[in-house]
């Protein structure tokens, strides 16, 4: 694959603090199986199409897939997670979200839907903002810890490989192109949550050729039904058993 360098904008770039991944574990009362749970590591690991070697989803029809391949979450958050709920212990070191690459210098704001970035000897694209779920609240021991993200915007981004490679703490997330530069990633979070049934933005999101096909699918059924869908499964785990 070849990839135009164009100079990049300004905030184009990070280096990562922290490389994380997990092992699948039980969490919380109902056990359920997790990869939630990720600590940093201080090798290079190879990031394939599905994620990175040694990193796990328990639940992989909601979690992980190449367009969850990777999880990165801003470390300039946990500033104001602290301000919002206490100096909870899960906040002292990155982790706490769950995600793959803790950096400074990105956000839901300066980040795009198909931004590009070579981070190591690899390619990533942005594929889509988080949409968080009720394990947050069993990993906080907040009970609407989920609800809580989702409200903030504060979600941080999932990315898919576009080229396999290596990835090491330290090396700099590059941006080398912008796919849909108009859609920074809290503008999605906007029309998902925010702007929940403006037809105009519902449209505009579910024409962009980068979005997966489950948030097509969304803006798509909103605009037929008119309705906003209910997500309290997904925000309390109320349909587990």
């Amino acid at each position: 694959m070849n990839v135009a360098e164009p100079q990049p904008p300004p905030k184009s770039s990070a280096r990562i603090d922290h490389l994380l991944i997990g092992a699948i574990g039980p969490l919380g009362d109902k056990r359920a199986p997790s990869g939630i749970d990720k600590h940093p590591v201080t090798r290079r690991l190879r990031l394939g199409r599905e994620g990175f070697e040694g990193d796990f989803q328990g639940d992989r029809k909601n979690h992980g897939g190449r367009d969850k391949a990777a999880h990165h979450y801003p470390f300039e958050h946990y500033a104001a997670w602290r301000a919002e709920i206490g100096g909870l212990p899960r906040l002292d070191q990155p982790g706490a979200f769950g995600e793959n690459f803790s950096a400074r210098g990105l956000d839901e704001d300066s980040v795009a839907l198909g931004d590009v970035f070579r981070v190591g000897s690899a390619v990533i694209e942005v594929a889509q903002g988080r949409q968080p779920c009720w394990k947050l609240n069993v990993r906080f021991s907040v009970p609407d810890m989920a609800m809580r993200v989702q409200k903030s915007g504060r979600t941080g981004w999932y990315y898919r490989v576009l080229e396999e490679g290596f990835v090491a703490p330290g090396d700099e997330l590059r941006l080398i192109d912008r796919r849909s530069p108009d859609w920074p990633i809290s503008r999605l979070w906007r029309a998902l949550y925010v702007d929940a049934q403006n037809p105009n933005e519902l449209a505009a999101m579910a024409a962009l050729a980068r979005l997966p096909e489950g948030w097509r699918r969304i803006a798509e059924r909103r605009l037929a039904t008119r309705t906003v869908e209910d997500a309290s499964a997904r925000l309390t785990g109320a349909d587990r058993a």
